[in-house]
């Protein structure tokens, strides 16, 4: 059966949206690639009674079991670094005596200084949740508002490296000089800690100018839940603002999408490939939240792909965009490292099945594409490789050459395209070929150009 469609290719004239200027964020040295680790929420939420759950309940128990395992399965290795404790560790109320916060003494009952001492014996480090308001918002445990000094001065004492820093019960407080606010409070420490801000999801109309120059990832969307539906819908909102949310990305500054959520109860295998591969190519920190103890090994494999991790941890810090819709189809391109011998980078690409195909909604669908049509022009070609096989070579394409790809319902392929050596180079030749190269991500005017494509089952 075959049907033609109309896609849109979303272009510019002389060549794609995608920024290669700098942008200058926050510079206080640290997450120059997005920042890799474990965060309970999603999978264990805010469950407090350790009698009832001893396995799954917000503990010391839990936080070093799960130390051990990122060593021991080898996520450490593979670059999640970051075991960050999220909500609902800390005592109702504030030390009586010295205001300082407190973790619960009955759930941690050797303190944070043993806790952190653990997780950075082995070679980990630890992240700590709190709020810029007046509480938290799960457990409801004292907020920052009114102890910006004395909260980070109490992280800095426990060794914290990563603060993720929430937006609850902020009446009466001003998100724009609050966070600012904790944030200087943070590097007047000396000790180098991570800022991942929530502020602009608590905004109608985020500063991103002034979000970037002080934290260092932040949070746009809606809290993830463990569904494909979820995943999607942070994938839109993101593709609906994608031309201001990429503008302030670099190293040091990132866009924050929420947690992995690979390896719980919901995903299949297709939708765990399509989060991983997006997140990538959105340049976005990699935190998982599931039970490293119960994570499938096809899942474990996938987390711990060391060819996609390379494209999330790229060090130009390029952000991906959308560049093409057709109904559920979606094509993702993110310049990455390497180029070839006069400059032209490489592409991450993903091919992205999304939402709801109604004359076959469980069929695969069959995608063809004209690299020339997604900005890839390099006269010489481009080897694909296939990012979820290392040992699978596609071949080497030209610019006027089809792409076919088959992909699964709420699926995703995801490929690297690198371009190859331009020979014999003459100084003309190099010099006129990149300038070429420059010339296909120059932000001009938008335009939408309608291109006439087939697809079959």
């Amino acid at each position: 059966m075959r049907r033609e469609g109309l896609y849109v290719l979303l272009l510019v004239i002389g060549g794609l949206a995608l920024t290669l200027t700098s942008v200058a964020g926050l510079e206080n040295g640290l997450a120059r690639t997005p920042p890799m680790g474990w965060m309970p929420f999603e999978r264990f939420r805010c469950v407090t009674d350790c009698v009832k759950f001893p396995r799954d309940c917000i503990s010391e128990r839990l936080f070093m079991r799960t130390a051990d395992l990122l060593v021991s399965e080898g996520y450490a290795a593979a670059g999640y670094k970051y075991l960050i404790i999220d909500d609902c560790w800390m005592e109702k109320e504030r030390n009586a005596i010295t205001a300082e916060l407190m973790a619960d003494r009955e759930r941690f009952p050797s303190g944070m200084n043993h806790l952190s001492a653990y997780i950075h014996n082995k070679s980990l480090k630890l992240g700590l949740y709190h709020d810029i308001g007046k509480r938290t918002c799960m457990h409801l445990g004292p907020g920052a508002h009114g102890h910006y000094s004395i909260d980070a001065k109490t992280f800095a004492n426990w060794n914290v490296d990563y603060v993720k820093l929430d937006g609850c019960y902020v009446n009466g407080i001003d998100l724009n000089t609050a966070y600012p606010a904790f944030g200087q409070a943070l590097n007047r420490t000396g000790r180098p800690m991570v800022y991942s801000c929530s502020w602009p999801y608590y905004q109608n109309h985020p500063n991103f100018e002034l979000i970037k120059k002080h934290c260092n990832l932040w949070r746009f969307a809606d809290d993830i839940r463990d569904s494909t539906e979820s995943i999607a819908k942070i994938i839109f909102k993101y593709f609906k603002r994608q031309d201001h949310l990429t503008k302030h990305v670099a190293p040091g500054s990132w866009n924050d999408p929420d947690m992995l959520v690979l390896g719980n109860y919901h995903l299949s295998y297709d939708a765990s490939r399509l989060q991983l591969a997006m997140w990538a190519v959105l340049a976005a920190p990699l935190i998982m939240s599931n039970d490293l103890q119960t994570v499938r090994p096809e899942i474990r494999a996938l987390l711990q792909n060391r060819d996609i991790i390379e494209v999330d941890q790229d060090p130009l810090g390029i952000p991906g965009h959308c560049v093409l819709m057709s109904g559920n189809i979606q094509v993702w391109l993110r310049p990455v490292m390497p180029t070839n011998n006069i400059g032209v980078r490489s592409f991450a690409v993903a091919f992205a099945n999304i939402g709801d195909y109604n004359e076959c909604p469980l069929c695969p669908q069959t995608f063809r594409i004209i690299l020339q049509n997604l900005g890839l022009t390099n006269q010489m070609g481009y080897t694909a490789y296939d990012l979820f096989d290392s040992k699978r070579k596609v071949g080497l394409f030209k610019p006027k050459d089809q792409f076919t790809i088959r992909i699964n319902p709420s699926g995703v392929e995801f490929y690297k395209f690198k371009p190859e050596d331009i020979y014999p180079l003459s100084i003309h030749f190099a010099s006129a070929s990149a300038s070429a190269s420059a010339s296909v991500f120059a932000t001009i005017s938008a335009v939408a150009l309608t291109l006439q494509f087939n697809y079959s089952l």
